[in-house]
């Protein structure tokens, strides 16, 4: 049988000390990062494998990360979920940590989860999805001395390390592309303000707006496809029904686009709709969607790093990134009905 690669195999190759090494393959901060990619370099490069039960005893680390999914949540399933546990687990592996994933039917049932994966020392610290503007799930985490992260902020941030997609100012861009074909009228359906990025993507919007010189019209709350098309329908029902449409979520614009077909209104051509996510199911519509898209393994990839670093001791206020959402074009946007060479409408 061949030999295992041992820490001191590894650190002899390197010229380093043990606990160098082994620090540098904790990711320490005390390591420098050119060290860090060194070693990690070679590990891989001779087939050393730390064992996880020797270093979780000499630890106290089960050197894995949580992740607890709030199934009754009305987009727990969305396609992009795939996308972003790739993007974990493949960051986890390359530093030998593992993912726990765990499911809750409720908020309640949720929180208790939390306490269950710690208690059973399943969890070094977790991953939180969706944050809230105020968030139980960071009260709960901060009282237990648990390292997290969060994907988007909270309006208590102020010892949260985070990485968060400018959302808010891909709703902005989203307002200047349709005042560019020559919308006037362009309204925004938003999403539950419990959430922080639907405040920020409906600040986002009405700086656009702002920007443009025009008015705002709003429609906010919603979750659902068919709160998507409830909201379309009730603003066509105004005084001054919108020729355009900005999204907060793709799963809203969906819903919008259902809606407009069943009044007779082909998107892109009678009403321009923009949507933000990138999923799937937007891009097999027919047109595909106009949306702003995430890059979902990658933003799991860096929340999985960036926890890993707080688990290792780092200053939270060094964990904090930021990444643009990025326009994919569909055919569900273009100039108004009517558009005329100066800009206006007829």
């Amino acid at each position: 049988m061949e030999r295992r690669v041992t820490l001191r195999d590894l650190a002899g190759e390197l010229g380093l000390s043990k606990g160098t090494v082994s620090r540098a393959l904790n990711g320490y901060r005390d390591i420098s990062p050119a060290t860090i990619q060194r070693v990690r370099e070679v590990s891989e490069r001779i087939g050393y494998r730390p064992l996880a039960l020797a270093q979780s005893i000499r630890t106290g680390q089960s050197r894995s990360l949580g992740l607890v999914l709030q199934m009754e949540q009305h987009d727990a399933q969305r396609p992009f979920l795939a996308e972003f546990l790739r993007g974990i687990t493949r960051a986890v592996s390359a530093q030998n940590w593992t993912l726990t994933v765990a499911t809750a039917e409720s908020e309640d049932e949720g929180l208790d989860t939390y306490l269950r994966l710690m208690a059973e020392r399943k969890a070094d610290g977790f991953i939180l999805p969706r944050t809230q503007r105020h968030d139980p799930r960071i009260t709960l985490l901060r009282d237990a001395g648990c390292p997290f992260v969060l994907f988007g902020r909270t309006e208590d941030s102020d010892d949260c390390a985070w990485f968060d997609i400018r959302g808010g100012q891909a709703m902005q861009q989203a307002v200047a592309r349709l005042a560019g074909f020559g919308h006037r009228r362009i309204a925004f359906i938003g999403a539950d303000p419990v959430y922080t990025y639907a405040t920020k993507r409906l600040h986002g919007y009405r700086a656009g707006m702002a920007e443009a010189g025009l008015s705002p019209l709003v429609t906010a709350g919603h979750a659902t496809a068919k709160d998507g098309g409830t909201g379309l329908l009730a603003l066509l029902e105004g005084e001054a029904p919108p020729t355009a449409v900005v999204c907060a979520t793709d799963l809203l614009a969906i819903g919008a686009i259902r809606a407009a077909q069943a009044r007779g209104l082909t998107a892109g051509r009678d009403i321009s709709i923009i949507g933000y996510d990138g999923s799937r199911e937007g891009q097999t519509l027919d047109p595909p969607l106009t949306s702003f898209a995430v890059d979902q393994v990658a933003a799991g990839a860096r929340l999985a790093e960036l926890l890993i670093a707080r688990i290792g001791g780092a200053d939270p206020l060094t964990l904090r990134e930021t990444a643009d959402a990025v326009l994919r074009e569909g055919g569900t946007d273009g100039p108004p009905l009517n558009h005329d060479t100066t800009g206006g409408t007829r």
